[in-house]
C-alpha cells in the first residue's frame, strides 16, 4: 500500500507539472525556429513573436539567437505592436551594431514610429495627420535619416528617403497650422516666427509658400511693412498663384482682420484676444 501511494503521488506530480506546458516546450531549437517562421508566413504574427521569445529564452546562445532577435522585430510590427517592435529594434542595434543586417533594425524602428500614430480609420475619415503632435514624426524622420546616413547603399535607403520627404512635409504643414492658430489668437509675432521657421528648415516642402504668406500677413499686421513687402515679393516671385496674393499684387483683402474681441477665460481671469475672421493659409485648397 505504501508503494502504491508513492507511485500515485509521483504520477500526480508529473501530471501537475505537465499541465502548464505546451507542445512547444518539447520542441528542439530547430523545430522552434521553423515553427516561428511558419507562423510568420501564415500571418499569425503574435503567435510567431511568442515562439521567437521562447526560442531566445531556451536557447540564448543557439545558432538562431541573432536571427530570431531580428525577425521578432517584424513579427511585432506586423502584429501592430509598435512599442515592442521599437524596443526589439533598439535592442538588436545595441547588441549587434556590426551585424550585416543591422540596417533592417534601423528601418523597422523608423517604420514602427511612422505607423504608430496612424490607424486604418485615418484614411477612412480622411484625418489630417499634420494637425497631430509632430513628436513621433520627428523621431521617425530621425530614424530614417540615421539609416540613410549610416547605410546609403542599404536596400531600405530609397524607401526611407521617400518617407523622410513625407514626414518633412508633414512637419512643415504642422508649423503652418500653428501659425494659423496664432493668427486666431492675435499673436502675430509668434505666427511670423512659425512662418520663418518653415522657410529656414523645410525649404523643399510645399508648405514654404504658406510660410511666406504667413510672414507677409503677420508682419503687415504688426506694422513691419518692409518685412511684409519682402515676404510678399518672394511669394509673388516663387508662387505667383498663391491665394494670399490679390489681383493687384497686394495681400488679399480676404485675410484682413476685423476688430479684435477680448474675452475672459473662466476661472482664471486671463484676458485672451480672439480673432473672429483670422487668416488661415493652406495651399492644399488650391
Amino acid at each position: 500500500m505504501q508503494r502504491l501511494a508513492s507511485l500515485f503521488l509521483c504520477l500526480l506530480l508529473s501530471f501537475c507539472a505537465g499541465q502548464g506546458k505546451s507542445q512547444y516546450d518539447y520542441y528542439s531549437e530547430d523545430q522552434l525556429y521553423e515553427q516561428a517562421r511558419r507562423l510568420m508566413i501564415d500571418g499569425r504574427f503574435a503567435q510567431s513573436a511568442e515562439l521567437y521569445q521562447m526560442l531566445e529564452t531556451r536557447f540564448p546562445f543557439g545558432q538562431y539567437a541573432e536571427q530570431s532577435q531580428l525577425e521578432i522585430i517584424t513579427a511585432y510590427y506586423q502584429a501592430y505592436d509598435y512599442e515592442l517592435a521599437m524596443t526589439a529594434a533598439d535592442r538588436f542595434i545595441r547588441l549587434h551594431p556590426d551585424h550585416p543586417e543591422v540596417d533592417y533594425a534601423y528601418y523597422y524602428r523608423g517604420l514602427a514610429r511612422f505607423d504608430m500614430n496612424r490607424s486604418s480609420l485615418d484614411k477612412f475619415f480622411n484625418i489630417d495627420l499634420s494637425k497631430r503632435d509632430p513628436g513621433l514624426a520627428q523621431e521617425s524622420y530621425n530614424d530614417f535619416s540615421e539609416l540613410v546616413n549610416k547605410f546609403p547603399d542599404s536596400r531600405f535607403a530609397a524607401d526611407s528617403l521617400g518617407r523622410m520627404r513625407f514626414l518633412r512635409n508633414l512637419m512643415a504643414r504642422h508649423e503652418v497650422h500653428v501659425a494659423n492658430y496664432y493668427f486666431k489668437r492675435g499673436a502675430y509675432l509668434a505666427a511670423a516666427n512659425r512662418g520663418k521657421y518653415v522657410i529656414e528648415n523645410f525649404q523643399e516642402s510645399p508648405a514654404v509658400s504658406d510660410g511666406l504668406a504667413v510672414m507677409a500677413q503677420a508682419y503687415s499686421l504688426l506694422g513691419m511693412n518692409d518685412l511684409s513687402a519682402q515676404s510678399l515679393s518672394l511669394l509673388k516671385q516663387n508662387y505667383p498663384g498663391h491665394e494670399a496674393i490679390a489681383d493687384n499684387g497686394q495681400l488679399n483683402s480676404e485675410f484682413k482682420l476685423e476688430q479684435a474681441e477680448a474675452w475672459r477665460l473662466e476661472n482664471t481671469g486671463t484676458r485672451v484676444f480672439s480673432q473672429p475672421n483670422p487668416p488661415a493659409f493652406d495651399n492644399r485648397r488650391s
